[in-house]
């Protein structure tokens, strides 16, 4: 059969499937959910469909057959840029109170702390000549007791929330360094990026600013792998360490099959994963359609937020690097593909072979979680905290990806972190996954 033929027959039937999977959700199906592994397989067999046709020597020649063909593939393609997109910006929101700056030497004693003021913030150079802006927070660092080093998530930046009381920030003393990663804000790309490279800005960052020889650290959603980064390079820079809600790299080597084999997020990350790598300018053109949905829609969505979640997405602001504006920046879309591409890519070491950086007890590694998680599932946390067992666990038993927004959560990881304090209603109620 003619190759046009071919390619005719299969738009036609993927026009036919979508059209039956419009008419369900007017229905209020949920079968095109895109974390439906069902959903998955079908998106799975039309990529392989693409790829096996792409091949054919006369494809060239027939555009308009090739425009059906990918006319309803968008529609099942947009479950992967969503995914991609959605499901791991859990800490982009720019919530309404903010940690206060440190006052300078010239305020008086009547003016308080600096209003947040993002165009003023300040960069340095690194050694390699990029410029990495940060700002900073809390109390002056010449008095701090605690200087806590924060880092941000896929999409998000120097300017992320992170609920820290007042009073508890001036009782212990702490002073907050957040930073924009590579690639973010006003931060210079790394064409050199990678895992290792994290932590090395971190501690060029530190050095810069003279916080001493140890300094504690907070990695956020995706800024976790920064963070064990930081556990295989710099483990003698740091004084203690929090994840919060961490991504899971699938293909870490030592996660075995039967703890990841059922969910269907490594799919959706798989394929993620191919287009990001093989087809950035075709998932560029994807995002910038008119058929994804607008933010408003997928914050309510149940898919990624559980309840608590959808409850805090009503009193803060929205996905502010997801707007059609932003994502037609190539410069914001490559920062978010490549940022994906190396926390699930392939690292120079694997993490559950780490050792205790503090084998007298001299601090703590923590990891929070959220019982409800739709983004990182739970048993991935059980699991990494069996397999690393001076790993301190706590779990939000109704806490969903966005627990770092839920009142005194903020707090209670300072708490753990600085003091060893520990709530009971923290302690998860299933025991871990042991390997």
């Amino acid at each position: 059969m003619p190759i046009h033929q071919t390619l005719h027959r299969v738009s036609t039937k993927i026009k036919k499937f979508i059209s039956n999977q419009q008419q369900r959700r007017v229905l209020g199906s949920q079968t095109q959910n895109p974390c439906n592994p069902l959903y998955t397989n079908t998106l799975e067999k039309l990529a392989t469909v693409y790829k096996s046709k792409e091949k054919q020597k006369d494809f060239r020649h027939h555009p308009h057959h090739l425009l059906n063909l990918w006319s309803p593939f968008k529609l099942k393609t947009q479950s992967v840029s969503v995914a991609l997109l959605m499901g791991l910006l859990g800490m982009v929101y720019q919530g309404k109170k903010q940690l206060p700056s440190p006052p300078t030497p010239s305020e008086t004693s009547e003016t308080g702390s600096l209003e947040d003021s993002p165009e003023f913030s300040s960069r340095f150079k690194l050694k390699d000549g990029r410029y990495l802006a940060y700002r900073e927070r809390g109390v002056p660092k010449d008095k701090a007791k605690f200087k806590i080093i924060i880092v941000h998530g896929l999409g998000s930046s120097k300017e992320m929330n992170f609920l820290a009381p007042q009073e508890l920030i001036d009782e212990l003393g702490i002073y907050f360094l957040l930073f924009d990663r590579a690639g973010y804000g006003e931060s210079d790309a790394d064409p050199k990026h990678s895992v290792k490279s994290e932590a090395f800005d971190i501690q060029e960052l530190a050095d810069h600013l003279q916080i001493g020889s140890k300094f504690y650290v907070i990695g956020v959603s995706m800024g976790s792998y920064s963070i064990w980064s930081c556990l295989k390079y710099i483990p003698d820079r740091l004084a203690g360490v929090s994840f919060v809600v961490p991504v899971v790299n699938y293909w870490w080597r030592s996660l075995p099959d039967r703890v990841i084999k059922d969910d269907y997020r490594k799919k959706l990350v798989r394929w993620s994963m191919w287009f990001a790598n093989h087809a950035p300018g075709l998932l560029h053109w994807w995002v910038n359609q008119k058929w994804l949905p607008s933010t408003s829609v997928l914050e309510r969505n149940p898919v990624f937020f559980n309840d608590r979640d959808i409850d805090v997405l009503k009193t803060i602001s929205g996905f502010p690097m997801l707007t059609q504006d932003k994502l037609r920046e190539r410069s914001v879309f490559d920062t978010l593909r490549r940022d994906f591409m190396l926390a699930f890519g392939k690292w120079e070491f694997d993490p559950l072979d780490l050792r205790n950086p503090y084998p007298q007890n001299e601090s703590t590694v923590h990891i929070w979680q959220g019982l409800e998680d739709k983004v990182v599932p739970v048993q991935l946390q059980r699991f990494v905290s069996g397999k690393l067992p001076w790993i301190r666990y706590h779990e939000v038993p109704d806490g969903g990806h966005l627990i770092v927004h839920y009142d005194g959560i903020c707090e209670a990881i300072l708490r753990s972190l600085l003091l060893g304090e520990e709530q009971v209603s923290f302690r998860p109620n299933t025991a871990k996954i042991i390997p």
